[in-house]
């Protein structure tokens, strides 16, 4: 890198960071392969930001995971979901490193977890080994990568946290061979009325306005005149391009300027998981929900408590009150210093006197700050203290039930409007087939084909539940039993030549809650690979006498008790 970039890096972190690493090479790469990141830290995900960067592993598992540096193995995590199968390492620097969706890890590894999994009769565990069981130098393979858990594709999923508080950090802000000199790109800009008599050219509604430009300077342009009267926010759609890597990636820093004056800064350094669902008040959460578009705010909503905020003035928000031009600069940068630019002009005029404010019949406000209570009929809400991100005018209304619905259809508020926490629902059904009191269940209609279960309990004549997200509710029944059968064999099958047996286990609606799988009468284990609805048993001759016939045995319950028992022969 030349001195002077180096010199403009440096400068910037001074300025954008407030507690850096004080020993940016304490880690190496944690693949032997060249390094090709997919995702970034802090990248915009679905009510979470991500914790850590991905890792290309070109395409296929199998390829070999080293330590980052001396440390100990001090968590072992298998799941189905998640980060799958991943090793937490703990290092004398003060950090920890993280390791997801591996393929296995190293055969001392790879046994223990396997006893300890036949000990606990379950495939899901999490291992807090001793210090002194698994040590490694850097550099030395731990595991080998893989696929496992939540992850869509194969890659590593790599996280550097503090390991006196497990918050993670920026991984990028060590120095370990993932260099970057392609400028983020600005896409669009937003611009948001924020009180009722806000006129953002002429009217009361959200302007969205694509951008111009290129290579670190970006324009609107000339046919989008801007003019604004009272108080309004900005927000933004970009990404970040790395080098060797095609991925849309997120940013790492954002400073939002009127007339040269910071108003608003953003820097992704380091978040706990306690905040990373702060995201949805981050982000323009009625567009990502309307367009699958994510528009990052430089405002905060009353109730965004995100830590990476700096130098916020007046929550970011700007009142154009004066009748003049006002000069806005938005400054976006990647971790490497990277800069693009995006300036405009505000043509600025006097309040409109026009009020705004939203009234309706069934409207009911909301404070954020304390806990809010709504019941009509057939239904009640309970909405905890700051799980709303600001103050909620609430509107319901109901239909009458649909084919399958044992209740009305609830609308509650509207699916656009983000929540921080849980809310108790409670819905009464309007008949209960009899006999069937545990069957029963909230379900979230999302659309015409989505329906998400919620766990719910039958008391008082009312379904109870917990729900993290506003929308269409109704009670439905769950009577239909989980769906299992085998994946290219068939009763009495010879699989002498095979490494794995595969079952299929699916189910309509509620979901899998447990299964029992039992070989000639012993437990076996079966990993659950829940992305794609499949249980996987790999032949251990340790375990089962190999040449001989044996019996399985499975046992599948759904989350409403509902039980399929498969038995199938086989020979192996």
């Amino acid at each position: 890198m030349p001195v002077f970039k180096i010199l403009v890096f440096l400068l910037l972190l001074s300025g954008l960071s407030d507690n850096p690493p004080k020993d940016k090479k304490s880690f190496i790469s944690p693949v032997r392969i060249p390094l090709s990141l997919s995702a970034n830290f802090a990248e915009l995900r679905a009510d979470h930001f991500h914790s850590g960067i991905d890792i290309r592993t070109q395409g296929v598992i199998g390829k070999e995971v080293v330590a980052a540096a001396d440390g100990y193995i001090y968590r072992i995590s298998v799941a189905p979901g998640g980060f799958g199968k991943a090793l937490y390492l703990r290092h004398p620097t003060g950090y920890s490193t993280v390791y997801g969706h591996l393929d296995r890890f190293v055969a001392e590894v790879e046994e223990y977890v396997t006893d300890y999994q036949y000990g606990k009769k379950s495939f899901t565990v999490s291992i807090f080994p001793p210090k002194d069981k698994f040590s490694f130098r850097q550099g030395e393979i731990i595991a080998w990568s893989g696929n496992t858990g939540s992850s869509t594709g194969p890659h590593l999923h790599y996280e550097i946290r503090k390991s006196d508080s497990e918050m993670p950090v920026n991984p990028l802000l060590f120095e370990f061979g993932a260099g970057d000199n392609i400028e983020p790109i600005l896409e669009r800009l937003a611009i948001y009325p924020l009180g009722r008599n806000t006129r953002i050219n002429g009217v009361n509604t959200v302007k969205k306005i694509n951008l111009a430009g290129g290579h670190g300077n970006y324009y609107i342009p000339s046919e989008n005149a801007i003019t604004i009267s009272g108080p309004a926010g900005f927000g933004f759609k970009s990404y970040d391009l790395l080098n060797n890597s095609y991925n849309k990636c997120g940013i790492y820093s954002t400073e939002l300027k009127i007339d040269n004056k910071t108003i608003f800064r953003n820097i992704m350094n380091e978040f706990s998981f306690s905040e990373s669902r702060y995201i949805n008040s981050h982000i323009d959460y009625e567009s990502y929900i309307k367009e699958n578009v994510r528009f990052e705010r430089t405002f905060l909503l009353p109730n965004n408590r995100l830590s990476t905020y700096r130098d916020v003035v007046n929550r970011g928000i700007y009142n154009f009150t004066e009748d003049r031009i006002y000069h806005v600069s938005l400054e976006i940068r990647d971790v490497h210093g990277n800069l693009s630019v995006l300036k405009f002009n505000v043509k600025g005029s006097p309040p409109d006197a026009r009020d705004n404010t939203e009234t309706g019949e069934g409207l009911v406000m909301m404070p954020y700050s304390r806990s809010n209570r709504f019941r009509a009929g057939n239904i009640a809400v309970s909405i905890p203290e700051n799980a709303l991100y600001d103050t909620l005018m609430f509107r319901y209304r109901k239909e009458p039930p649909g084919t399958g619905m044992l209740s009305e259809l609830h609308y509650v508020h509207d699916r656009t409007t983000p929540l921080h926490k849980p809310y108790s629902l409670s819905i009464k059904p309007l008949s209960i087939p009899a006999g069937k009191e545990s069957k029963l269940l909230i379900i979230n209609l999302r659309d015409k084909n989505t329906r998400i279960p919620l766990s719910g309990r039958l008391s008082d004549g009312f379904v109870h539940g917990q729900a993290s997200v506003f929308g269409m509710f109704y009670i439905g029944i769950d009577t239909v039993p989980p769906n299992v059968s085998a994946v290219g064999f068939g009763n009495g099958a010879d699989l002498s030549g095979r490494r794995e047996m595969r079952i299929r286990i699916t189910d309509n609606l509620s979901g899998i809650k447990t299964y029992e799988p039992f070989i000639d009468g012993n437990w076996a284990l079966f990993e659950y690979d829940q992305k794609n609805r499949v249980l996987i048993y790999k032949f251990d001759p340790g375990r089962i006498k190999k040449g001989s016939n044996h019996t399985l045995l499975l046992k599948v319950t759904d989350n409403r008790d509902n039980v399929t028992t498969f038995t199938t022969d086989f020979r192996w």
